[in-house]
């Protein structure tokens, strides 16, 4: 029995003298990182990374089929034209003699180059450079503009180009998580992540039609034409502004929806421009006043205070002193909301309204006309 005894105590003793020198000189081997026997303090790290599925909450995946088709766009705008005017220079000096450099950013949505990005990134310049993610460069050629929904349509030639999956804008609903992704301030491409704050964000006096996605995920100065994505990496909407007192995130961003950009980019690749109807009346939203004034007693709509006379209004019977409460099947509440439905009628294609003409609810066909563009004004120096 001494002899077992003896023969178990010598084995214990080696196992223990090994497992010292593993856990000091191959820890790794035990499941355990040490570090570098230099350091002199003993650490415990977790294991490298493995493959598998990314972590519960991670929006890794969103991020890595979206990010790809997101640019940088830089543009340059050379000094005014008349710098070199002896009169332009005694009014107003050097300004203006040095080009401008401007900083955006776009989304690739076609194979064959096409990009969506924000009109006030490139409106007026000489020069725009679009940079991929892959660190290829390519000069930016405009194919259009739409400034009423500061959306614009740019086209490059290079190819294996990464594309977007556009979303369904219209099935988002508050509280949906979304991803913004662009270039801030020239840093980089970046992801930040929030939610749906609001849907429908109108009378910001931002663009002439306005149908914002408002989101609190960061949006800064150089995300304008990036890409606001859902958590499958879908593209929903196109950033376009933020409200801010700093000029950084305030966690108030505003997105063009993907509904109204495919308008646009229909409407710009296919005719040159976007064909928006019109149907020439002067609305107003409802007030006591106004009310009174007209003898409406609607609990919601849009006031017609006047009518053109021959116009499309006019000739489907609308007077002044109808509310007009439902356009297509979809109703309006204020003259934003008015402004937006008729713009996405197709000229020519009849629809019906529904009004109310003092109590009584009243149905009509509207032919819809081509709205016109406004008049340009003259640029002024300031």
């Amino acid at each position: 029995m001494r002899r077992y005894w003896l023969v178990f105590s010598q084995a214990v003793t080696v196992l223990l003298a090994a497992y010292f020198v593993v856990a000091t000189l191959k820890p790794e081997w035990l499941g355990r990182t040490g570090t570098p026997s230099g350091l002199g303090v003993p650490l415990i790290e977790a294991p490298g990374p493995a493959s598998g599925p990314p972590p519960a909450g991670s929006f890794r995946l969103a991020a890595q089929r979206a990010s790809s088709a997101v640019v940088s766009i830089n543009t340059l705008k050379a000094g005014h034209p008349q710098i070199d005017d002896p009169w332009f220079r005694f009014f107003f000096g050097d300004r203006g003699a040095q080009p401008q450099a401007g900083l955006g950013s776009g989304v690739i949505i076609s194979h064959d180059g096409y990009i969506l990005t924000n009109n006030h990134v490139v409106e007026g310049a000489d020069e725009i450079e679009v940079v991929l993610q892959d660190s290829r460069h390519a000069r930016g050629k405009v194919i259009g503009t739409d400034p009423d929904t500061d959306l614009a349509i740019l086209k490059i030639t290079l190819d294996r180009l990464p594309v977007i999956t556009l979303g369904n804008s219209d099935a988002l609903q508050v509280g949906d998580q979304v991803l913004a992704i662009g270039n801030p301030f020239g840093v980089g491409q970046t992801v930040t992540s929030g939610i749906v704050s609001a849907l429908g964000r109108n009378q910001l006096g931002i663009n002439t039609f306005e149908n914002f996605i408002q989101t609190d995920a960061a949006i800064n100065p150089g995300n304008s034409g990036g890409a606001l994505v859902d958590v499958n990496g879908n593209l929903m909407g196109i950033n376009t502004a933020i409200y801010s007192r700093s000029g950084g995130s305030m966690g108030i961003g505003f997105a063009i929806p993907v509904s109204t950009a495919k308008l646009v980019l229909e409407g710009i690749v296919k005719d040159g421009v976007v064909r928006r109807g019109w149907i020439g009346v002067e609305p107003a939203d409802l007030s006591p006043e106004l009310m009174e004034t007209f003898g409406v007693k609607a609990n919601r709509g849009v006031l017609i205070t006047g009518v053109l006379q021959n116009g499309p209004a006019a000739q489907a019977g609308i007077r002044p002193g109808d509310v007009i409460i439902d356009v297509a099947g979809k109703p309006v509440a204020n003259v934003s909301e008015l402004l937006t439905n008729v713009a996405a009628l197709k000229p020519g294609q009849a629809i019906r309204f529904r009004v109310l003409r003092r109590d009584d609810p009243v149905e009509l066909n509207v032919t819809p006309g081509l709205r016109p563009r406004p008049p340009k004004t003259p640029q002024v120096e300031r």
